[in-house]
């Protein structure tokens, strides 16, 4: 089964045979059009089915890159896109990277306030949305003067261009920009810790970079079905939602809908999925619920998981119900599944797997000496592989900081045993990770000191048993204040109003003076010990 094979001799010759120029949608997307292939089912809320190919998106591509050049988007523009599940949204990334704009996939649930931030930093000058970001987009347009185009997908609007008007008057014919390797595809914004979010500019050599993870640890073989259940907007659906699996030619299950433990296991069982990629929080629901026991699995052979750490009792569980491992991998937004378990390798439940064939990863210490087995360091990329990022968008000391003595260095920390594993450690800022998604702290109570109630807030992580961990914030009030479970509640209403609602605090404890250090910043690294304790 193991595309791998034999894991040494894979890494040992691996070459990412990146070529000069590249542009995805004409030499992938375009190349299957031409063999005749399903790209998507796609499968609405509503229950409606599209079954697409690529010959279809290679037709609505061009059709979106003749529009959006004829609306006076060029090579190097970009453009941000705030769709859901949707086809349209594999239609309009290949059209743009076919016209060689930059791409700027942003999550549905994000709120005026993030997209007005994007917009600007990254200097967008469209934006396309679908009715659910509309609204909130109206709420900031008038602040970004530099954002020109505005496309309206589903449904017409004032002041907005309509995606299916545009479309039906576009040409099927296109002759993509013959862009670099090494030119701007991309960019995908990072969470913030103690700055706002970082974006990361990724290359069209990235977009060819993509095969390595879908070859090797997606698996992906002829007449496979994948089913990857990331939300759009996140760095995982570019990964394992578009490029990867289609650079294979792969078709992949799209499903508008949310979770839904009953549904989700259904849809396997109806759709034949035969690879399954899920967040840990997925799995670990799935895993407590009566319906895993009774659920038809057969059509799935392998399965992956990337976020956080997947804990060994939740692999145990599907292995022992379904006689699935499932394949726990890490990456990062700035880079590649870097490290993973991968099909020929043994499991090792708990460990992050051994390093991706051409990724160079090592354990480090501060002076960049490779650290000896079991003992914890910086994990770190040697070099400047295609699939790493290059660079944070219009913020150059960003970027230095993360490297160090010819290394990446990630910002998290592990150890490697003496079989060359690696066993994640934790973070070494203070980044959240909550059901998959990556928060920054900062972001949070930027919100939160908004609220007139809020004098001074810390926001950390805290342990919990389904989401890996949710988001806790310490909270001082006014004088004019007291601490209630009403007044924690309205503070919770008032951040799902003024940030995506995944960002929310779930839990609050107010406190009537933060830990700081003797120059004044916040010990966030105090209470996340107090929540751990």
């Amino acid at each position: 089964m193991a595309n791998i094979g034999d894991y040494e001799s894979t890494y040992a010759n691996f070459d990412w045979e990146t070529p000069e120029k590249f542009n995805f949608g004409r030499d992938v997307v375009d190349r299957w059009a031409a063999q005749d292939r399903p790209a998507m089912i796609w499968l609405g809320t509503n229950g409606e089915e599209r079954r697409l190919d690529f010959a279809q998106f290679s037709v609505l591509s061009n059709r979106f890159a003749d529009a959006a050049r004829g609306l006076g988007v060029g090579r190097g523009d970009r453009v941000m896109v705030l769709l859901g599940k949707v086809p349209e949204w594999h239609a309009v990334l290949t059209g743009l990277l076919k016209l060689g704009a930059i791409a700027i996939p942003c999550a549905p649930q994000l709120r005026a306030g993030d997209l007005k931030f994007r917009a600007e930093h990254s200097g967008s000058v469209a934006m396309i949305s679908d009715p659910e970001g509309v609204d909130e987009v109206e709420k900031m347009r008038d602040e970004v003067p530099g954002l020109r185009h505005f496309i309206s997908l589903g449904e017409e609007r004032d002041g907005w261009d309509s995606y299916e008007t545009l479309m039906d008057a576009a040409s099927e014919e296109f002759t993509a920009e013959e862009t670099a390797a090494d030119e701007g595809a991309f960019i995908l914004y990072t969470s913030g810790t103690t700055k706002h979010p970082k974006g990361v500019l990724h290359t069209h050599g990235y977009t060819h970079a993509k095969w390595m993870q879908a070859k090797y640890w997606l698996d992906l073989q002829e007449g496979d079905r994948l089913w990857c259940t990331s939300g759009t907007g996140w760095a995982k659906s570019i990964w394992n939602v578009f490029l990867g699996p289609w650079s294979q030619g792969t078709e992949i299950f799209f499903h508008e809908g949310g979770f839904d433990p009953g549904e989700r296991l259904d849809l396997m069982e109806r759709y034949e999925i035969t690879v399954l990629c899920q967040a840990p929080t997925e799995y670990r629901l799935l895993a407590k619920t009566p319906e895993l026991e009774r659920a038809d699995l057969s059509s799935i052979r392998h399965a992956v998981s990337a976020g956080e750490p997947l804990n060994p009792p939740v692999i145990e569980r599907w292995r022992e119900l379904h006689g699935l491992t499932i394949y726990d991998g890490y990456g990062q937004t700035e880079n590649t599944l870097l490290v993973g378990n991968y099909p020929g390798l043994e499991v090792r439940p708990g460990s992050m797997g051994k390093p991706s064939p051409g990724c160079d990863v090592k354990v480090v210490d501060l002076e960049g000496n490779e650290c000896p087995p079991d003992e914890p360091g910086d994990i770190a990329l040697a070099g400047r592989i295609p699939a790493l990022f290059k660079e944070y968008w219009e913020q150059p000391d960003e970027t230095q900081a993360v490297f160090r003595n010819g290394y990446y260095l990630t910002g998290d920390r592990a150890y490697r045993d003496a079989d060359g594993y690696l066993w994640f450690v934790g973070r070494s800022d203070d980044v959240i990770l909550s059901a998959g998604y990556r928060i920054g702290p900062f972001e949070v109570e930027s919100v939160l000191i908004e609220h007139p109630a809020v004098v001074e807030s810390a926001v950390v992580p805290a342990p919990d048993e389904d989401r890996g961990s949710v988001v806790k914030a310490y909270i001082v009030v006014g004088k004019d204040y007291e601490p209630s479970e009403e007044l924690a509640q309205e503070i919770q209403d008032h951040c799902k109003a003024h940030t995506a609602p995944y960002k929310y605090p779930r839990r609050i404890e107010f406190i009537g003076e933060l830990p700081k250090t003797t120059s004044g910043k916040i010990r966030r690294v105090e209470l996340r010990q107090r929540e751990n304790e």
